[in-house]
């Protein structure tokens, strides 16, 4: 978990309130719901399973039952996770969200930036929690990962929060924005996934770039 603020700023940002027939927004919040996605992606559990599978046919060989057992046992794994992340397991995922926005020194003015948002969870727990910040969400994306910007924006319309945050690809390594241009950035449990160095601490420095002009 990284939280960085940036130095003192007077800018002030309107925000335009709607109104809404609070019926119709009931009922349309119970037929879509945002999609968070999981940390864990269900080719941790389905490729184990399928190597297993395909050892298990082939038992006439000792070794590859103890190669079965094993790719089971990863398979479990990568499932108790997932299930642990989830909001219908243990809610791990949003609890990490949570502890990011409690310990974030800012008083929610100016811009705040959100480094591998995957569907944007944080860029939107954001934006609903101080309405006078300008959001950015920036990720990759990929193939690799159950998350999109087309999803990002989906679940930021059904969170009414569409008109205060932006989405856009960038990588972490090299954020497309000048030094300094955001008030604060926050980034929870990505940096490690960033490939192109094998030092972190780049992907920090760039981090601190954009919040503290550093």
């Amino acid at each position: 978990m990284f939280t960085f603020k940036g130095l003192g700023r007077t800018n002030k940002y309107c925000v335009f309130l709607g109104f809404y027939d609070k019926e119709e927004a009931m009922n349309k919040s119970f037929s879509e719901k945002p999609d968070y996605g999981n940390w864990v992606s269900k080719k941790f559990i389905y490729i184990p399973i399928s190597i297993s599978l395909f050892f298990g046919l082939s038992l006439v060989f000792p070794a590859l039952i103890v190669l079965t057992t094993v790719f089971l046992v990863v398979a479990l794994y990568f499932a108790y996770a997932r299930n642990s992340f989830s909001p219908e397991g243990g809610n791990v995922q949003t609890q990490i969200q949570e502890l990011v926005l409690t310990h974030l020194d800012w008083n929610g003015k100016g811009k705040g930036l959100d480094i591998g948002c995957g569907n944007g969870p944080l860029t939107i727990k954001l934006a609903q929690k101080y309405a006078e910040a300008q959001r950015t969400g920036i990720d990759y994306w990929g193939k690799q990962w159950e998350c999109s910007k087309s999803v990002c924006k989906r679940n930021a319309k059904i969170e009414g929060v569409a008109e205060r945050v932006v989405f856009q690809k960038a990588s972490a390594l090299a954020l497309p924005f000048d030094d300094g241009a955001f008030d604060v950035a926050v980034s929870n449990l990505v940096f490690h996934e960033v490939r192109g160095f094998r030092d972190k601490k780049n992907v920090i420095k760039e981090a601190l770039r954009v919040s503290l002009g550093m």
